[in-house]
């Protein structure tokens, strides 16, 4: 690999950079060089330009039917991921090969003049014992047999004598990140459903949480009312859940991840809304409407709480067409207060009540109260938030926490 400096007619460099900027995959991948005075580049021995990374491959190095010869790069900020992610390559084409499961290693000069060579395809040693195995598991089986297991899930395992077993873990299974995996894949191998049931020694009788019973109960009926459920991530970015929603983080109260390893990882949500709108547009180009809904947990920062946050079980529809659909989204809130058998009323039901919200639009937005207390909101979002979840059409939204009606 090589930088070098900027040499593109301006024209064309806006056109590319146009191109990439509407690109789902490409845009988050271009601030990385944007605003660079020298960037990075892969040329073949003929100086043939073959990818701008992390950008973009070149079509010069597209693989075919007709391709023999293949060379993978992996392009990362961190070098053990990209070690990672080329080895799982390596090894999965590895099978495929004129020769199987041979490849030939790349040696890397850096800068300093130091080489490497790449990848290293180490395996690695651990040692498990078999009665915590079956402990942890509730099985009851011998050491041989359980090696036999752990050889199935593709880790070489013998037994070195009494209940130890060596396991050899290859560089196809980075996902073995402690002994608990190995313990996790023993289980798998023994077969969930073979491991005997028994009694906890508890003195209770187990019950579901009723909080839990009326999630279940009200995924019911807004599926019956014709919205999809969705599963979305309990933590996002900063902006998910400030900027894009047109608010300061300040006024979040959002619990912060300490370390982070992704930018779209920095909180815990706040708001079920992001998350929907993020599946609408990942699946902006199904079938109109578009209707959806999530019933799940948010956390927010409290100074009464015993840990400094509390969750809230909370219920979110989004109503996606080309037209606002408000009276949609209103409509499943009379559904929603019709099956919790609560009436309209001011005093002793629910009402809503208009209210201004930067994240809708202007007089499109109303407060939910029960027992006049406010609940949640429901509206047509404002379209600086629809457009900063890269959406283009109108979207009504209902919110609202469920808690109180356990």
């Amino acid at each position: 690999m090589e930088f070098q400096k900027l040499s593109i007619n301006v024209t064309d460099l806006l056109t590319y950079e146009s191109l990439i900027k509407t690109h789902a995959q490409l845009k988050q991948y271009l601030p990385i060089i944007r605003d660079s005075p020298v960037y990075p580049i892969i040329k073949d021995a003929n100086g043939v330009v073959l990818s701008l990374p992390p950008i973009i491959n070149g079509d010069h190095s597209k693989i075919t039917l007709q391709t023999k010869n293949v060379f993978i790069e992996v392009t990362a900020t961190d070098l053990h991921k990209a070690h990672i992610a080329l080895e799982t390559l390596v090894t999965a084409f590895s099978c495929y090969c004129g020769t199987k499961y041979q490849i030939e290693p790349v040696e890397v000069e850096w800068v300093d003049g130091s080489k490497h060579r790449t990848p290293e395809l180490k395996s690695r040693k651990e040692i498990i014992n078999a009665k915590k195995a079956n402990k942890f598991i509730g099985s009851n089986v011998n050491a041989g047999d359980l090696a036999a297991m752990l050889t199935k899930m593709c880790l070489s395992a013998k037994t070195s004598g009494g209940s130890d077993i060596v396991v050899t873990v290859p560089p196809t299974r980075h996902d073995i990140l402690h002994l608990v995996d190995i313990y996790e894949d023993a289980a798998i191998a023994f077969g969930y459903n073979n491991i005997p049931k028994t009694i906890p020694s508890t003195s209770t009788v187990a019950r579901q949480l009723p909080v839990n019973k009326l999630t279940d109960h009200l995924r019911v009926q807004v599926s019956q009312a014709g919205f999809s459920e969705i599963l979305s991530f309990s933590l996002c970015s900063r902006d998910d859940v400030s900027t894009k929603l047109r608010k300061p983080f300040e006024k979040a109260n959002a619990v912060e991840i300490g370390n982070p390893k992704t930018l779209e990882f920095q909180v815990v949500r706040t708001t079920l809304i992001p998350g929907l709108l993020k599946s609408v547009a990942f699946n902006k180009n199904a079938a109109l409407p578009i209707k959806v809904f999530e019933i799940s947990d948010i956390s927010s920062l409290d100074v009464n709480a015993e840990c400094g946050a509390k969750n809230e079980r909370r219920l979110a529809a989004v109503y996606y067409d080309k037209k606002a659909g408000f009276e949609v989204i209103h409509g499943l809130l009379d559904r929603i207060m019709q099956v919790l058998n609560v009436p309209w009323s001011k005093e002793n039901g629910y009402y809503i009540y208009g209210t201004d919200d930067d994240s809708y639009f202007p007089k499109r937005c109303a407060e939910i109260r029960f027992k006049n207390t406010r609940i949640g909101t429901l509206g047509t979002l404002h379209p600086e938030v629809i457009t900063a979840f890269d959406l283009s059409l109108p979207c009504s939204v209902l919110e609202l926490n469920i808690e109180p009606f356990v």
